[in-house]
């Protein structure tokens, strides 16, 4: 085909178009821009679609990553809790384990200035025999000097002394003391006594078979009662090195006025051990 033809008629309808009308102008122009616009907005069209489909197709291929991590999130968050309770109940239950146990282990060690309660308290039994062994005296060791003091709480209307000023003992060897207790009020009142032992060293061979320390000991409104203690030095601190030259050793009583909660419990004293 000869390519003169087609140019010629382009040519001709270029000038026809020159030559036309205004309103056929007019029109000619506005089709122009209308065919301007369709092609705008189909290409615009087009390429949201394609924006939506590309996006689409990223959130489809992330969800399963997303679905992930959220997991791992939330096992993390819950390993968290977990350990912040455990934490939350564990200090809980130190804060109110601590005082019987720290007292457990006063009166077990002597630690603290708590005298060592004796071994036994059963009849034929093996910690009768292991008492039984330890109270025999060491005739050739040196008598040690036990001296005895006592305090009342300041709310606490009673007198209380020991009857005598000071014992002397042999290790192994068994005493016996007394204490006078006076309600010096006109109410029935009860109380409880603490104890401890100075120096504090001697406190873990300080032992009591019997005594009335933290027992209610209730007095009727002037009376006065006898208050026994029997103990005795075991024997083992002649191989302390930290006993020699301990010539003196301590008892201390105080006694406080019982205090009830409203359950009728009896609520907890100074120095004495919790239940």
């Amino acid at each position: 085909m000869n390519p003169i033809i087609p140019q010629f008629g382009r040519r001709l309808l270029e000038r026809s178009s020159r030559w036309s009308c205004s309103s056929c102008q007019r029109a000619q122009a506005q089709r122009q821009r209308c065919a301007g616009v369709r092609r705008f907005v189909s290409q615009t069209s087009r390429k949201n679609a394609q924006e939506t489909t590309e996006a689409k197709a990223r959130a489809t291929a992330n969800a399963p990553r997303m679905e992930k991590m959220r997991e791992e999130y939330n096992k993390k968050n819950k390993t968290t809790m977990f350990y912040t309770i455990s934490i939350i109940l564990g200090t809980v239950a130190f804060s109110y384990g601590s005082v019987p146990m720290y007292k457990m282990i006063c009166q077990t060690t002597g630690w603290g200035g708590q005298p060592v309660r004796a071994h036994g308290g059963g009849f034929g039994g093996k910690e009768d025999e292991d008492l039984a062994s330890r109270l025999k005296p060491v005739k050739d060791a040196k008598r040690i000097r036990v001296t005895f003091s006592s305090s009342v709480s300041d709310v606490l209307p009673w007198k209380f002394t020991p009857q005598q000023r000071e014992v002397r003992v042999l290790p192994g060897e068994t005493a016996l003391a007394f204490y006078t207790a006076t309600n010096n009020s006109d109410q029935d009142i009860i109380g409880v006594a603490t104890y401890s032992v100075t120096p504090a060293q001697c406190a873990p061979y300080f032992s009591k078979i019997q005594c009335f320390c933290f027992e209610e000991q209730r007095l009727n409104a002037g009376e006065t009662v006898d208050m026994p203690v029997f103990f005795y030095l075991d024997p083992d601190l002649l191989n302390d090195l930290n006993m020699r030259g301990v010539e003196t050793v301590t008892l201390s009583y105080t006694f406080f006025k019982a205090k009830y909660d409203n359950n009728g419990m009896l609520k907890g004293i100074p120095g004495a051990p919790q239940s």
